[in-house]
């Protein structure tokens, strides 16, 4: 009798499991459907943030309501002045090859300070002593992107702001190595648009805007995986009803 039981007892507990596991795969392909949802509205607002007029860019007030979903890629403009001295250099591959994207802090009129990605300079155009035709000084305007900050580093390779080594635009590491005022520096940085520069460079306007969207991949793997799930629960009471 106990040797009856025991099988029985395997296939009821097989089958709670097949079903558990059916219900948290289930709920996982919908999670996976709701973000694909999200990303494509997301997408869709970025292109029109992108193509939209610049505005201006936010200032100390609305700091903490910038956020990834309402400002990426915003099309912004600031007006102030270069402070050249303070140009910081993140290693960058980009579609001129790699380099450095040229990070030049901006001090705005408004009595704020934003970190502004100038663009690519190859490693022979390092130094402002390279290009100076491209250094910008007195009054102006810049127009780009607004972008997010980006902490600690890149994919496998940390930044080192002791040593002036950077793989990430990480606004808050490189105020401080810069010696900014951080309270008053921007949360964000600005691509800045790809308008002629004297002497070509840094170039500006190679902002890769891209939004991976593998959701319906994944969801249709979950819904594969419950299906299995019920598949071999339906195996489990058929053998059940048999017995």
């Amino acid at each position: 009798m106990r040797d009856q039981k025991r099988p029985a007892f395997a296939g009821l507990v097989l089958l709670v499991f097949l079903v558990l596991f059916g219900a948290v795969f289930t709920a996982l392909g919908v999670w996976q459907l709701h973000r694909r949802t999200w990303k494509l509205d997301l997408m869709e607002a970025v292109d029109r943030r992108v193509h939209a007029p610049a505005v201006l860019t936010p200032g100390p007030k609305q700091w903490p309501q910038v956020s990834y979903d309402h400002d990426l890629y915003r099309h912004v403009v600031v007006h102030g002045r270069y402070m050249n001295d303070d140009e910081t250099y993140v290693h960058a591959t980009s579609e001129l090859g790699m380099g450095f994207w040229v990070l030049t802090p901006f001090r705005s009129d408004r009595g704020f300070t934003v970190l502004v990605n100038r663009g690519f300079v190859p490693y022979d155009r390092r130094l402002p002593s390279r290009r100076k035709e491209g250094m910008i000084t007195g009054e102006t305007s810049v127009t780009g992107l607004l972008r997010l900050s980006e902490p600690k580093g890149a994919f496998l390779r940390d930044n080192k702001p002791d040593e002036d080594v950077w793989y990430s635009r990480d606004v808050r590491a490189i105020a401080q190595k810069r010696k900014l005022n951080v309270i008053r520096t921007a949360p964000y940085f600005i691509d800045a648009d790809g308008g002629l520069v004297q002497g070509g460079w840094p170039r500006g306007g190679l902002t890769v805007i891209s939004f991976p969207n593998n959701h319906l991949v994944y969801a249709l793997t979950w819904f594969a995986l419950a299906l299995l799930c019920v598949v071999g629960a339906g195996t489990v009471l058929a053998k059940r009803g048999v017995d």
